[in-house]
């Protein structure tokens, strides 16, 4: 009776070895930095592009399938994440320290785990989770007294990162586009298509980007830009894909809000390109009122689509002072005037008041600098293959 045939050495630790790689791109980033002390082929694994890659992919689909999602929000010294709970209420998930000791750092953007933040002239992308700083090398198309804008997006195609910045000079005519790509450490200029521009105004430049925070949605940026074309107000959205590096223009719903001026907000609702826009308007006694309705663009894309899912949303007790994003159930998230945080549900029209949770940062709304909202909030080891610059 012939004996069975033994598995090959190699093959059993080749295995093994996928075995153990599995496991690991499920544990949490605290663990594995730890690990790394293990022996200097963990060090190594663990810092290998390859494997970040891996934990990355795993921990975005782990985060994928908690549906509350995560409120961010930060001050001058540190950065929280909360979690929202079926029942409305949050639950502080993590708090980090800040990498800067003055007052001048600014939350530009979140994308996967990454945050763009500013510190004075300077910028830099930023993992809390693992604790790494990256700084972003200076334009070679800088020029002095610009005003610019900037977005925060993942290339999924090549597994990268992008920064995009729209600037203004005072000297130049035309908005200069520059795109930063993490993986060559390295700023390219892109054209704005001119007929875009001549659309806006004939001199080929539009006013300005409006402040509020780009959208990463759909593999594209999404800026709104508002220009003065004689004496009315022209307003559009301009997307930059990622991948293909081309921008495109998305005209903006018709009358958004019955005539009243409005501050807009691009957003996400239930999965589809969304705008808040909130105005404020005086009754027949002359007292003030807050306005605001939604828009959303069930397919992407097609401006025809457009469609306004609520009613006017009448403000008059509690004034909107910050539009924070829409929860994954549909909620308005916003900051009242007076510091308090709430959610809003368009449909029911039933009001939550977070308050001042106790189990948040102290004094978390009164010295917040930036909140957000993210569906998935994902820890991870991009940047551990760098060095701090």
């Amino acid at each position: 009776m012939s004996q069975p045939m033994k598995e090959p050495m190699w093959l059993s630790q080749r295995l093994l070895d996928d075995i153990v790689f599995d496991i690991l791109t499920r544990v949490p980033v605290k663990s594995l930095i730890r690990f790394r002390c293990v022996s200097k082929s963990w060090y190594s694994s663990i810092a290998n592009p390859i494997f970040i890659t891996a934990h990355f992919n795993q921990a975005k689909s782990l985060s994928n399938n908690n549906h509350n999602g995560y409120l961010l929000y930060g001050s001058e010294s540190s950065l929280c994440t909360a979690m929202f709970n079926s029942d409305r209420t949050l639950t502080q998930n993590s708090s980090f320290e800040i990498p800067f000791n003055d007052m001048n750092v600014i939350i530009v953007g979140y994308c996967n785990g990454l945050f763009c933040i500013r510190n004075n002239c300077d910028f830099y992308l930023w993992n809390p989770s693992i604790k790494k700083l990256k700084s972003i090398s200076i334009t070679r198309f800088s020029m002095p007294l610009p005003r610019y804008t900037l977005g925060l997006a993942y290339h999924s195609q090549n597994n990268d990162f992008k920064v995009l910045r729209i600037t203004r000079y005072r000297t130049v005519h035309s908005p200069v586009a520059e795109v930063y790509t993490l993986s060559t450490d390295s700023w390219r200029r892109v054209e704005i298509p001119i007929e875009l521009l001549n659309e806006t105004r004939s001199n080929g430049c539009f006013s300005y980007i409006i402040s509020s925070p780009c959208v990463f949605f759909h593999g594209a940026l999404h800026y709104i830009v508002e220009s003065i074309v004689e004496t009315s107000d022209v307003k559009f959205i301009l997307a930059f894909d990622v991948n293909d590096e081309i921008f495109r223009e998305i005209m903006l719903p018709q009358n958004l809000l019955d005539g009243v001026d409005s501050f807009d907000h691009l957003t996400v609702f239930k999965g589809s390109l969304a705008l808040f826009a909130c105005g404020q308007a005086l009754d027949e006694w002359e007292e003030k009122y807050q306005i605001s309705v939604i828009w959303v663009m069930r397919e992407y894309g097609v401006v025809e689509s457009w469609t306004k899912i609520s009613g006017p949303m009448i403000w008059v007790e509690r004034f909107i002072g910050r539009f924070c994003g829409f929860t994954n159930n549909g909620e308005l998230l916003i900051e009242t005037v007076d510091d308090l945080l709430m959610s809003f549900d368009p449909e029911s029209l039933y009001k939550n008041d977070f308050g001042i949770p106790n189990i948040l940062c102290e004094d978390w709304v009164s010295d917040s600098t930036w909140i957000d909202y993210t569906s998935n909030f994902v820890e991870s080891l991009l940047l551990l293959d760098g060095t701090n610059v």
